[in-house]
């Protein structure tokens, strides 16, 4: 079974930065595709960024050209990193991934707060 544990989470700005992390277990990372996710209260979780095992990558288009989604295979480790941060910017960010095996995980999520 796969494990994946967020951080990197906290209150910001707007207009500030922060990156979220992802740390995989319990699998072969390299064979993940990956996946950031958001959800808001009482909105439905949405797709913010992807990227394949092949290194293909996809933004939401609210946030194209201010997030940058990377991954680290020898440290079994994605990031998010987020800059231009805006209040709609706010929710819970999860990490998501589909393994070798077309199972899917999510994480437990990280909190990113974003004032006006």
């Amino acid at each position: 079974q796969v494990r994946l544990v967020e951080s990197g989470g906290g209150l910001v700005q707007a207009g500030g930065s922060l990156r979220l992390s992802c740390l995989a277990s319990g699998s072969i990372f390299s064979a993940m595709n990956l996946n950031w996710y958001r959800q808001a209260p009482g909105k439905q979780r949405e797709l913010v960024a992807g990227i394949t095992t092949g290194g293909s990558i996809n933004y939401a288009d609210s946030v194209k050209g201010r997030f940058t989604i990377s991954r680290d295979n020898a440290k079994n480790t994605m990031y998010l990193q987020m800059n231009s941060l805006k209040p709609e910017d706010t929710a819970v960010y999860y990490c998501n991934c589909l393994s070798g095996r077309l199972q899917l995980f999510w994480g437990q999520g990280t909190q990113v707060t974003v004032s006006s």
